[in-house]
């Protein structure tokens, strides 16, 4: 992280986290926008789950895509920590498996931005009881 040098840049750092926690937290229509979740339990974060989050924040903005990101807890994939959920608008969750950032990358950019199917995908094994 670069050293702040000014006023204004401390500002300008405000405004941008401002508006990523406006747009996370916020949103009155969640639904329309892509949401991303990090599994943040123990071995989540002990496999790299929290710089992964980071690095995916940080490309999404330079992407300038409108994308909501939430931490949560385990998703019982304990053995393919780091694991994300990516729920696209109108379409069913898709959770990706040991992935680290240059897997992020090609999640955002392949299967967010261009609809492509990429490897890391856990497969479903049971179905939701109503």
């Amino acid at each position: 992280m670069a050293k702040v040098k000014s006023l204004a840049e401390l500002k300008a750092m405000k405004d941008k986290l401002r508006s990523n926690l406006d747009l996370r937290e916020k949103s009155n229509n969640p639904d329309s926008l892509v949401q991303i979740k990090v599994a943040m339990a123990t071995c989540g974060i002990a496999a790299g789950a929290k710089q992964v989050m980071e690095h995916m924040m940080e490309e999404a903005d330079k992407l300038k895509l409108s994308i909501i990101f939430t931490q949560t807890g385990c998703m019982g994939y304990c053995h393919a920590e780091p694991t994300i959920e990516v729920r696209k608008p109108g379409k069913e969750p898709v959770v990706f498996g040991h992935v680290d950032n240059a897997k992020a990358d090609e999640i955002l950019t392949r299967y967010v931005m261009n609809n492509e199917l990429v490897e890391g995908i856990i497969p479903v094994n049971y179905e939701t009881i109503d």
